[in-house]
């Protein structure tokens, strides 16, 4: 609005100060749902705070008849020349009316104002709680707002109180009454207000809470939800302010609460009446469970609304807080309201951006808790323009960053990815003598050990000096004296060393000391320590501090050590004592430890010389490696990728780091970054870091300078990151934290390097330290719950963390030097766009001769239409998008499989391809149900789903030649495999026999070269069952008590955090010949183990599964169940039949294998038929009775999808509304089925892509665009029920890779009904693992008592022991079945198979419990040297363990033997 006068809007009040009823009204908000009206005055002069309220009050009352006003706030806008010292009494009272927790902090403060800086002489403490809600800032913030004016605040006077005094104990007592009382007063009226002005409560679909009137501000109520934005969803409008979840009494009762919903639960009861909805709240503080029944009848509308919440929703419940008995705990229930909530989400208000540079996402192992996707949308939503991921020794966060930001871009939210890492650096240029000094070795030197306070050369101080002079190999003298330190020595120290403070009390001081060291050098300059990076330090820091100068040159023992002794274990100093045999010394006294050092070192100058040809100091840094870089200690580093020629050489060094170096950690050496160092920029990083160490470890001035020369920026963090210092006692205080920070702005200063303020990030919020925490805990930390505050700070965050470096300096490493550093990096994909395939020279001739050789061989020349036109259009597609390489990959790797004798099975939906049946890569072929003469080449084709698979035609003679017809073709849709325009990347996965699988991994690296053929990359994360183990043990160790519901969110907060790295059991990664694994994807060893002899890519196979190849070289039981069948029979698995009507009979009773149900406890045919053996599949088939094999294809895919059988298909044809035929059982068949009807194949495929996906079930599809479809369906009379299944339907399994399950099952049904015996050895031959010879051997009734014991046990049994009853069922079947097994024998039996005997079946070796691979082979060949003697001999000729031959001896297989070798005389 305009400005007007306050008078003209508020009427004449006598009683009111002139300068205010002259003022003028800038702003005017009026809120009638709260009561509250604000606005700003224009003020001519300074007016204070109690004036004004005083306006306020009168103003509230005079208005009070017009219309009810709880709260009426102006705020001023004075001249900024009214400014002054006295006004800040009037700024104080503003400020606490916006930020209640500075409330009696600034009481009674002196306050000065020079030159624009507001010096704040504070007089009850309460430095802390001004900087942790960063009042300094918000001072200068509301100065600036009130005064329109620029001044720095600074606090000084009494900044420190112990929690003992009683000033601060009555200061804290009124600021909390205070801001308590507040708190309720405002929660009340807002939650009022927002009742009584509530609407009537919309329909579902349409609430939402309200937006509150400025997000950037906190709510003022005490609570991180704005009470004002309350949406009453169920029930009516909550009054109640919530109570905090940890403030809740077990008692129970009625309570209100409000809570972040993380995680719903519903489960409907057997009949199907009711459904019970369990709400997982939070409000950080705390979380419980609200559990809700609702009746499918009576309670439609709740259950609508409650269908409209969704994870993430906030909501104010008011409801019953009582135990409940399923869930042991308190859970909230009967809720008599619910209404949604706006929450408060911290907000990045600076009008310039910081950008973070320093980030770990959950790739950092075990370490950080945010994923990549949360922080980078958090950054955007702040507003920042950059955001950098640098995960410690990983870049795995790469490809969900990259997506990440691609889908903010596509909402109008850029935001650019710094792509990098936190490296393990080893500087590896470190030298062994360090100093200008040289000489022979056989000169003079001075072996010392120093034993000290601490650690820190700074902040610790030398307890004893302990010296020997070497000359010629000869000990010319001792040194030894105590040093008083002029501090307390630790107790820990004391235990280590010996030293306590009354050793030490008379000793010299540091300067008298160091004099009499000095003097006992006398002019010798070469010293030698154990580690002599540490005792120089403190002996240089002690010279400083007395003002004498450090003439000497340092010679450290250790990397000599490591570099002539490589075999020890490590090389501390009594390993190496004891090494060289050197007497028994106390470890950890300065004397004796020089002393000992003095022998090693005489020993390492004769190895020196002798081994190594040095003879002079000099020549040691040149001639001797003097770093282990797998020994030594890494620093951190962060490298920031500038472009692509950086990208390349990054994932360069994360090869290398992983391969070629790796010793706990991916290590980067020195030389090799200076090597890749081009288009990198590298940061010196945290404490951890070779610079802040340096600097903490009081290193001179010009080695400081020499560090940080190497790196392009320099990062200082705040102070909280490394409070840990002060508990450790590295650093004295936080003032020293302050000056570790300046020294690195010095040095930034000194050599024109940008110093950036980063944050470390290692999760999103504050509160989310929590899951960080547990995880420590968990790994054993004993500093978990002291946890830094390593969250995604803000600008206003930053500025006030910095700001005791003053507005410009702190504006400068916030704000322009992190900017600096985004603006010189280029916006660059860590993965290429597009796909990038091997090279195979003709594929693409070679793939048409064999497909359209086969083909004519088939069904003739010329061909059908139908089998030309398909063939024609799936070779155009394959050749035009190029992935005719592909399917001759796969080709040449079936060929060659077939070549060695074993079959390949085909799964996933390469079935659907026309192309890949005639290049032999599937057997399941895809045209329409048909039939076709081998012999004349007559076809015929069912076109019109008058038959679901060529399998289920009847048996029909060739009306040409009268052969017997041949029956194929299951209708599948090419679309389903490549897309509807074939440019989907097709994913051709293969089952090679177990036994092959290697060779055929072996035969991909002949095809391409080892140096381009990886194993695809898997990064294991923390499951959600093993966090819930971390959370129990962490609450455990604590003694606390948590809610279930509050484990789970823990639970869920941990989960998901990388823990390894492993291999996909098949997966092979091809890089095109022309490329370099780089320039996809980093290479490394599965879970780090650089023992492996196995490379996988860096990145998960799912990042980089469009971009580059990966075939699925799977390994699986059938192809070597069909080797070993055709081996024992000679009867080939493609010849037999397909539609044998005892086979099918299997499928719902055992009739054909000549037993009953009761013989073998099972009312079906099919235990061990794969995919057809399981309780739940069995009951399926009984439950539906199939009768072809289009019925058995729908049950193999109803089998394997999600919301598809259970509450859908099941549920239909019990109410005999369809049959297993008619009902969804697969996706393709959604596709064909619509297509039948009528709609058009481009509507069909895409109903087809929406439902299989699960997004019309989950609600994530456009409701226009599946209205759409729904008319179409309906348009062409598809039933309702076939359209609320699809409704239904979370996932769908491909009709090829089920048609492929379906064809192996009945394959070896077969031979289970016709050749029995050679099935049940082919089987057990293939899968003896829980194969016990014992029970078999003692006959049936052992067998079925063993199964039938351990099903007893129920779930108490363990999973092997399942699974031996498992397979005990299948034995005890053989048996019922007049199948004999014959024992265990010495001279028949072999290592692993099951061999056919005269109609029998001999057990193996490996059928003995107990009995590996290794044993069994060494039994097998023992054997070929003649009979046994005696069971000494079985045991010496086999090497097998006596155990085992005891466990022969039980069977029965050494009868005959002797015990021993050793004739009896008597």
């Amino acid at each position: 609005m305009s400005q007007v006068n306050f008078g003209q809007i508020f009427g004449s009040y006598t009683d009111l100060p002139e300068e205010i009823t002259g003022a003028t009204v800038s702003d005017i908000h009026i809120d009638k749902r709260l009561g509250r009206l604000t606005a700003r005055l224009t003020l001519s002069r300074f007016v204070d705070a109690a004036s004004l309220r005083g306006a306020e009050e009168t103003v509230s009352h005079s208005l009070s008849a017009q219309m009810p006003l709880s709260q009426v706030e102006f705020t001023p806008c004075y001249p900024s020349d009214s400014l002054s010292a006295e006004c800040f009494e009037t700024v104080a009272f503003y400020l606490s009316r916006r930020h209640h927790a500075i409330n009696g902090t600034l009481r009674d403060a002196a306050v000065t104002l020079e030159n624009d800086c507001f010096t704040v002489s504070l007089q009850h403490g309460g430095l802390d709680i001004l900087q942790s809600t960063h009042a300094d800032q918000l001072l200068q913030q509301l100065i600036s707002e009130l005064f329109g004016r620029r001044v720095t605040v600074v606090f000084a006077g009494v900044t420190e109180i112990t929690s003992e005094d009683e000033s601060y104990r009555q200061m804290m007592e009124v600021a909390e009454r205070e801001a308590a009382e507040r708190a309720r007063e405002l929660a009340a009226t807002q939650a009022a207000a927002a009742a009584a002005a509530a609407p009537p409560a919309p329909e579902p679909a349409q609430v939402r809470a309200i937006k509150p009137d400025d997000p950037t501000v906190k709510p003022a109520n005490g609570l991180p939800i704005y009470l004002d934005t309350m949406q009453p969803l169920i029930g009516s409008a909550i009054r109640e302010v919530p109570t905090p979840m940890n403030k809740l009494e077990p008692d129970g009762g009625q309570v209100t609460v409000w809570g972040e919903i993380f995680k719903i639960d519903s489960r409907t009861n057997r009949d199907g009446t009711k459904t019970n909805y369990t709400f997982y709240l939070t409000d950080k503080t705390n979380s419980v469970g609200m559990k809700i029944w609702a009746d499918h009848k009576r309670d439609k509308a709740k259950i609508e609304k409650l269908q409209a919440l969704h994870k993430g929703d906030c909501i104010v419940v008011t409801a019953m807080y009582d135990y409940d008995e399923y869930a042991k705990g308190n859970l909230l229930s009967r809720p008599k309201a619910i209404s949604l909530v706006t929450p408060y989400v911290r907000t990045d208000n600076a009008p310039e951006k910081r950008v973070e540079l320093h980030l770990h996402t959950k790739m950092s192992q075990m370490d950080a808790v945010s994923t990549a996707e949360t922080l980078v949308t958090r950054a955007a939503s702040f507003g920042h323009k950059a955001v950098a991921i640098t995960d410690h020794g990983v870049v795995q966060a790469f490809p969900e960053a990259m997506n990440t930001a691609a889908k903010l871009a596509k909402k109008g939210k850029d935001i650019k990815i710094l792509y990098g890492v936190e490296a393990y650096f080893v500087n590896d240029s470190v030298p062994v003598v360090e100093g200008t000094g040289g000489g022979s070795l056989d000169d003079e030197f001075i072996v010392f050990d120093l034993e000290t306070t601490g650690l820190s050369a700074r902040n610790d101080r030398i307890t004893e000096i302990g010296a020997v002079r070497l000359r010629g190999g000869e000990v010319l003298e001792e040194f030894d004296i105590f040093v008083n330190p002029g501090m307390h020595i630790p107790e820990k120290i004391t235990q280590l060393t010996g030293i306590d403070d009354s050793m030490v009390a008379d000793a010299p001081a540091e300067r008298e000391a160091l004099e009499q060291f000095y003097a006992f050098c006398g002019d010798t300059r070469l010293l030698v320590a154990h580690n002599a990076g540490f005792d120089t330090s403190f002996v240089r820091q002690a010279a400083e501090r007395s003002g004498m100068d450090y003439p000497f040159t340092g010679i450290d023992t250790v990397p000599i050590c490591r570099a002539l002794y490589p075999s020890l274990k490590n090389h501390k100093l009594d390993t190496v004592a004891k090494y060289l045999k050197l007497d028994p010394f106390n470890h950890h006294r300065a004397c004796d430890d020089a002393r000992v050092l003095a022998e090693i070192f005489k020993h390492l100058i004769a190895d020196m010389q002798q081994q190594r040809g040095i003879t002079a100091v000099e020549e040691i840094n040149t001639m001797l490696s003097g770093v282990d870089t797998k020994a030594v200690r890494p620093y951190h580093q962060i490298l920031l990728v500038k472009n692509m020629v950086g990208l390349k050489n990054l994932y360069k060094l994360i090869t290398w780091s992983h391969t070629k170096n790796f010793h706990k950690k991916p290590r980067i050496t020195k030389t090799k970054l200076q090597e890749l160092r081009e288009g990198l920029i590298v940061g010196s990083a945290c404490e951890q870091g070779e610079l802040f160490k340096a600097i903490v470890d009081g290193k001179p001035w010009g080695e400081l300078c020499d560090i940080a020369r190497f790196y392009d920026f320099l990062e200082i963090q705040p102070l909280g990151n490394n409070r840990f210092m002060l508990r450790e006692g590295i650093a004295r205080d936080e003032e020293q934290l302050r000056e570790f920070n300046r020294t690195v702005i010095r040095l930034g200063e000194k050599l024109n390097i940008p110093v950036c303020a980063t944050c470390d990030v290692h999760f999103c919020d504050p509160e989310d330290e929590i899951f960080r925490r547990v995880l420590q805990a968990g790994q054993g930390f004993a500093d978990a719950d002291n946890q830094a505050p390593l969250y995604l700070r803000t600008t206003e965050e930053m500025l006030a963390e910095f700001n005791y470096l003053g507005p410009e300096k702190a504006r400068e490493v916030v704000i322009e030097n992190p900017n600096r550093i985004a603006d010189s990096i280029e916006k660059i994909r860590p993965i290429p766009e597009g796909t990038f395939p091997p090279h195979i020279d003709g594929a693409e001739e070679q793939l048409q001769e064999i497909t359209w050789g086969r083909a004519k061989e088939i069904y003739g020349d010329p061909l059908p239409e139908i089998v030309r036109a398909r063939l024609d259009r799936e070779l155009s597609s394959i050749i035009k998008h190029g992935f005719a390489v592909l399917y001759m990959i796969a080709q040449k790797l079936v060929h060659n499989s077939v070549e060695h004798g074993y079959l390949v099975g085909s799964r996933g939906s390469v079935g659907s391809s026309f192309v890949a049946t005639m290049a032999g890569i599937s057997e399941v072929n895809p045209l329409a149900p048909h039939y076709i003469c081998k012999k004349c080449k007559y076809s015929e084709f069912f076109t019109h789903g008058e038959v679901g698979s060529g399998f289920d035609l009847p048996e029909k003679v060739c009306p040409v030649c009268g052969e017997p017809l041949g029956r194929d073709g299951h209708e599948i849709p090419f679309e389903t495999f490549l897309g509807f325009d074939g440019d989907k990347a097709p994913d051709i996965d293969l089952n090679f026999a177990g036994e092959y699988q290697s060779r055929a991994h072996k035969y991909t690296e002949s095809l391409f070269g080892s140096d381009h053929v990886f194993k695809a990359g898997t990064i294991s994360t923390l499951a959600e069952k093993t966090a819930f183990g971390f959370v129990k043990k962490y609450a455990e160790e604590r003694g606390l008590v948590l809610d279930n519901a509050e484990i789970e969110r823990l639970s869920q907060g941990c989960g998901g955090v990388k823990r390894t790295t492993g291999q996909h059991p098949g997966g092979m990664v091809v890089v095109p010949n022309d490329y370099d694994a780089e320039d996809f994807t980093p290479i490394q060893h599965p879970a780090d183990d650089p023992n492996s002899d196995i490379l996988t890519t860096h990145f998960d196979f799912h990042s980089i599964h469009d971009t580059i190849l990966k075939l699925d070289n799977l390994g699986h039981d059938i192809p070597t169940i069909y080797k070993y069948l055709e081996e024992y029979t000679g009867i080939s698995v493609m010849d037999v039949s397909m539609s044998d009507p005892e086979v099918y009979k299997l499928f719902t009773s055992p009739e054909p294998l000549g037993v009953t149900p009761e013989q073998i406890d099972c009312p079906t045919g099919t235990l061990s038929i794969p995919e057809m053996g399981t309780p739940f599949v069995r009951q399926m088939m009984l439950d539906c009775r199939p009768k072809t094999f289009a019925d058995l294809l729908q049950i193999s895919g109803l089998s394997h999808g999600t919301a598809v059988w259970l509450g859908n298909a099941q549920d239909l044809i019990k109410a005999g509304t369809c049959t297993i035929s008619e009902v969804i059982g697969t996706r393709d068949s959604i596709m064909t089925t619509l297509m039948h009807k009528g709609l058009e194949p481009k509507m069909a495929f895409k109903i087809m892509e929406r439902v299989r996906k699960g997004m019309v079930a989950k609600k994530k599809i456009d409701p226009k665009e599946w209205d759409e479809m729904m008319a179409a369906m309906r348009e062409n009379n598809v039933p309702q029920w076939y359209i609320d299944s699809c409704m239904k339907i979370e996932y769908m399994f491909p009709k090829a890779h089920a048609a492929a399950y379906i064809i192996a099952a009945l394959r070896v049904a077969w031979y289970k009904v016709h050749r029995p015996a050679e099935y049940y050895a082919a089987y057990f031959t293939v899968r003896s693992e829980d194969f016990d010879a014992e029970p078999v051997t003692q006959g049936k009734h052992a067998v079925k008592a063993l199964m039938d014991s351990i099903r007893a046990r129920g779930k108490e049994a363990s999973k092997k022991e399942q699974d031996c009853a498992d397979t005990m069922h299948i034995v005890y079947e053989a048996m019922q079945r007049g199948i004999e097994f014959l024992p265990v024998d010495l001279y028949k039996s072999h290592s692993y198979k099951f061999l056919m005997e005269d109609g029998k079946i001999r057990m193996p070796f490996s059928s003995v419990k107990g009995l590996g691979g290794a044993a069994a082979q060494g039994l097998m060949d023992a054997r070929n040297e003649g009979p046994y003697i005696s069971c000494d001999d079985l045991q010496a000729r086999s090497g097998v363990s006596k155990a085992i031959i005891e466990s022969l001896e039980q069977l029965g297989a050494t009868n005959g033997l002797a015990k021993t070798s050793q004739m009896s005389l008597f």
